[in-house]
């Protein structure tokens, strides 16, 4: 039987046994929230489970390695985000895997932006005003994220080379705690998602100054984007996150992974359960993945090397 008659038949019966998500990300977090309304729709379409296995800790290196050891036959997957793909590469001079060579894209998931938030008594109405602050006292506007080379950490040393400001990163090692210590008072603004700190803005604690997005998040049409808010135009930070197999896996399989999460993720109920969360579906073809890898790599490559943001 000649290869394309091989991958006809594995695209028709695949799978026939359970396949594991491997994922860096503790249980109930978003990412994991997602993968089990996946594993739930995915499961039943499949008459076979999609099984999650959590592996938090280590910058996200547990997971990622036990995926890079799997037998390269789609039924093991690797859920993780732009942070792994196209950031890490950045921050580590040695890095335990290599995004591109060790892994093959199998389906983009889902992406969501993230929005300035300051304390609810905040005397800034506007980017313009913080940005203001940030010039008046170099060194003295402080924000938080929950680690050093994380996105929230990235994202801000963006905002100070597109507005020419120093402020000062602190970082926290849990992150509700970035958001409890905004709303005291103690930083003076932190980046977070609708998921993040959605909690703490619907309880009045703390304010979205704008989104940084191009347009405006459906759910919170109030906000503005940072650059309707006085910020710099076009000024984005988001992550996305996606599947990825190990290298070597049947095309096949990635192709029918790829087109059976496409239409989960497509569908009416799936994208109301997605906003609540603030996340947007992000579907493609494997290729929009590697697109979306390169254009962040090249992004966060140029902004790690001006922060001089390292991790080793």
């Amino acid at each position: 039987m000649g290869t394309t008659c091989l991958s006809s038949a594995m695209a028709q019966t695949f799978p026939t046994k359970p396949v594991r998500s491997v994922a860096p990300y503790s249980p109930g977090s978003g990412p994991d929230a997602v993968m089990r309304i996946l594993s739930d729709r995915l499961s039943r379409s499949w008459g076979q489970q999609l099984v999650i296995d959590n592996k938090p800790g280590a910058n996200g290196f547990i997971a990622i390695a036990d995926a890079k050891r799997a037998t390269p036959d789609g039924y093991t997957v690797l859920q993780v985000d732009n942070t792994h793909m196209a950031l890490a590469p950045h921050l580590f001079k040695q890095l335990p895997y290599d995004p591109v060579k060790d892994f093959e894209p199998v389906a983009p998931v889902y992406f969501t932006n993230f929005f300035v938030v300051v304390a609810a008594n905040s005397p800034w109405k506007d980017m313009g005003d913080l940005i203001k602050a940030a010039k008046a006292a170099p060194g003295d506007i402080t924000y938080g994220s929950w680690g050093i080379g994380s996105v929230a950490h990235v994202g801000a040393a963006m905002l100070e080379a597109a507005t020419d400001t120093k402020m000062v990163h602190v970082p926290f090692k849990d992150m509700g705690n970035v958001y409890t210590s905004v709303a005291t008072g103690d930083i003076k603004w932190a980046f977070g998602t609708a998921a993040t700190a959605g909690p703490m803005y619907q309880a009045k604690k703390v304010k979205f100054l704008a989104f940084a997005a191009p347009k405006r998040l459906p759910g919170y049409a109030d906000v503005p984007t940072v650059s309707e808010a006085g910020g710099p135009a076009g000024f984005e930070v988001k992550t996305w996150v996606g599947l990825f197999a190990p290298t070597g896996t049947p095309k096949a399989a990635i192709d029918k992974m790829n087109a059976d999460v496409g239409k989960v993720m497509a569908t009416a109920e799936v994208k109301e359960r997605l906003a609540t969360f603030g996340f947007e579906p992000f579907v493609g073809a494997p290729g929009e993945l590697t697109k979306a890898m390169e254009r962040d790599s090249r992004m966060f490559s140029e902004i790690v090397k001006r922060a001089k943001i390292s991790l080793d």
